[in-house]
């Protein structure tokens, strides 16, 4: 049991890491039109129920083509958030489709913001990128994302397309968020922004606040803190905490450079917080993945609030869903937390394949990014009746699903999700109409684009 909290609480950290300018290679299959999928002798009464619902897919590249995306426009309709979640950490449709969905909603919805799960210094460096355009997409993305499922082609593209989108619409800039905790590792700008603030308006609380961060920075690898005696981590979590308190007294609520002085101060402390994690028990295990979640949400709504811009949330299908596969170790979710905050301001939208191929692992920590492939799905599975509906490619809205296929949805079994690492035991279990508002079904997934 031990040992499977570690494994575990490594994977948090490694889906948190701080995640390249050529197209991504495509596939026949990935581009093919949405034609039927052949149907078996009997077809079940729920996918014929969900034919009645489904919209083709045409493809997931992204390209001057979006007809087929108006149904989805109409589905996200006023929503300020919309997860789209991925269910590998590895597959060139599911990272090319977030590409083709942003600029889509960019361009007839007016979304101003991708937010990944990654962290909140990551995500600095490439939105400061995307605004000033220092350096090259290919560079930014790989400095930024090193060593995380994102470290790939199709990111370079959607990253290089961003700053071209602001390049030649300067007055209606889009926008990359990192909502994670700050793992592996916390840049410098980070504490930076908050001792220059301190410096130029409170100069006088400035022994304290340096005071407070001796000893957490610089934090240059969360997996090496994590071998540090528990009640050093905790203590360094209460001097974290410490300082995001003198912050909130420092400044001005409501002025710009105040709030985001004390949005890194937040971050600081939010990290230590979940760095204090026992990863030998299990119960604080599954708290410390809870308020990851909780993080991930927050930082989302204060960007939303900050920008007031709309923003879509790519993360695993485990975060921007209602539930997770692993309810026992993710017992909150993202898109729980963002749907308490929203209502119906939040759309979440999940994803499932049929059979394919994806980039994993096959150990927690270390070890080289690798190909692994699925079978076409079992029958007892919820891709199996899906992939069953008429087209090959397809997306619902489940909100609207018939009565035959809602009692159908509401059903958990097992279900194709994979993180970083692979194989995943045990097998994960979802009831898809509890988990999301909407669901994009793809026949076949191939693995991204390493650089």
């Amino acid at each position: 049991m031990i040992g499977n909290a570690k494994r575990l609480a490594a994977a948090s950290i490694t889906l948190a890491a701080t995640l390249a300018l050529a197209p991504a290679a495509t596939s026949a299959a990935a581009t093919a039109p949405a034609t039927a999928t052949p149907a078996p002798a009997t077809v079940p009464a729920p996918a014929r129920a969900l034919d009645r619902i489904a919209h083709p897919l045409l493809t997931a590249e992204p390209g001057p083509g979006t007809a087929d995306l108006r149904p989805l426009g109409v589905m996200v309709g006023d929503a300020e958030v919309v997860g789209l979640g991925e269910a590998t950490h590895g597959s060139h449709e599911f990272f090319a489709l977030k590409d083709r969905v942003f600029r889509y909603l960019v361009e007839q919805q007016g979304f101003t913001t991708f937010a990944l799960e990654m962290s909140w210094s990551a995500g600095l460096r490439i939105d400061d990128y995307l605004q000033h355009g220092n350096g090259s997409a290919r560079q930014v993305v790989h400095e930024a994302m090193a060593g995380s499922p994102w470290d790939r082609e199709e990111f370079v593209t959607l990253v290089q397309w961003m700053r071209d989108h602001n390049r030649q619409d300067p007055e209606h800039p889009v926008h990359f968020l990192g909502d994670d905790i700050g793992a592996p590792s916390i840049d410098a700008p980070v504490f930076d922004a908050v001792t220059d603030y301190v410096r130029r308006t409170r100069p006088e609380s400035l022994p304290r606040v340096n005071e407070l961060l001796t000893g957490l920075r610089p934090l240059d690898d969360a997996f090496g803190y994590l071998n540090r005696p528990l009640a050093q981590r905790q203590q360094n979590a209460a001097g974290a905490q410490q300082l995001l308190e003198l912050m909130e007294s420092q400044g001005r609520p409501g002025d710009a450079d105040f709030e985001f002085a004390l949005q890194n101060a937040r971050n600081i402390a939010q990290t230590y917080t979940f760095l204090s994690v026992d990863v030998g028990d299990p119960a604080s295990l599954t708290a410390m993945e809870r308020y990851r979640d909780q993080v991930m949400a927050e930082t989302t709504l204060w960007w939303q609030h900050r920008t007031g811009g709309r923003i879509l949330l790519s993360a695993a299908d485990d975060h921007v869903g209602y539930a997770a596969t692993d309810p026992a170790t993710y017992p909150k979710t993202q898109g729980s937390f963002l749907h308490d905050a929203l209502g119906a301001g939040y759309l979440a939208i999940g994803t499932t394949f049929d059979r394919g191929s994806f980039l994993s692992k096959d150990q927690a920590l270390g070890g080289d990014w690798k190909t692994f492939s699925l079978p076409p799905a079992a029958p007892d599975t919820n891709e199996y009746t899906l992939d069953q509906v008429r087209y090959r490619d397809y997306y619902a809205d489940l909100r609207t699903a018939p009565a035959a296929a809602r009692d159908w949805l509401a059903v958990a079994r097992p279900t194709y999700d994979v993180g970083t690492q692979f194989p995943v035991v045990p097998t994960p279990e979802l009831a898809v109409g509890r988990a999301y508002d909407v669901l994009v079904h793809l026949h076949a997934v191939h693995p991204a684009s390493e650089l």
